[in-house]
């Protein structure tokens, strides 16, 4: 059963995070300052979500993408003048069910925790083709890997790290997000491997 919850939210584009993964973030504007403050003294949970399209100015508030995760906050240094470093973990996939109206200076959701998938695993063929596929992306772009770490990683570290390490742009990472379970997750990654690798003149992979 899906659970409705209350979220301070971090809109930002191609900074997404997966469940299970840690995502480095610091912070330094005013209203994010806040919102760290905040989750610091209640759950230590952050929403974070990408925005549809990059506001204007600092009071705009962007549309946001239908999806985005929760992350709690596992490791945070404050430094002397106010600002934070953090790391995220990824805890839940949420959907966004409407916007609330606050006064606090960072934004406010009500969301649905979508359903946690246990223990998801690949077929043996699609592990096997994620990680050639990997190997001849990083190849390409000089990347270098230690594939014997990556070798042991369980399927969803593999999946959800190259999903949210990958330099695709920031739809293609929402598809990733939006994937219905690591296997759909892992047959698109490699499609974007794929393209990307016939298009090596481009920086990021779009998705259109």
């Amino acid at each position: 059963m899906t659970q409705a919850t209350r979220l301070s939210i971090f809109p930002l584009p191609g900074a997404l995070l997966f469940p299970g993964m840690h995502l480095p973030l610091h912070i330094f504007e005013p209203r994010y300052r806040a919102m760290v403050s905040d989750a610091m003294a209640r759950d230590r949970r952050i929403g974070m979500i990408q925005p549809l399209t990059m506001p204007a100015t600092v009071e705009e508030r962007s549309a946001l993408y239908d999806i985005g995760c929760v992350g709690k906050i596992a490791e945070v240094e404050a430094l002397d003048d106010g600002r934070y470093n953090l790391v995220l973990e990824g805890v839940a996939l949420f959907r966004v069910l409407r916007e609330l109206d606050v006064t606090t200076p960072f934004r406010q959701i009500e969301a649905e925790l979508l359903p946690v998938r246990a223990d998801e695993t690949l077929s043996l063929g699609r592990r096997s083709s994620l990680e050639q596929e990997s190997r001849r992306f990083a190849d390409a772009q000089g990347y270098a890997v230690d594939w014997d770490a990556v070798g042991r990683l369980d399927d969803e570290s593999l999946v959800n790290g190259i999903a949210q390490i990958a330099p695709f742009d920031a739809a293609a990472k929402q598809a990733l997000l939006e994937a219905s379970d690591i296997e759909s997750r892992a047959e698109l990654i490699i499609q974007l491997m794929q393209f990307f690798g016939r298009h090596d003149g481009d920086e990021r992979v779009t998705l259109q």
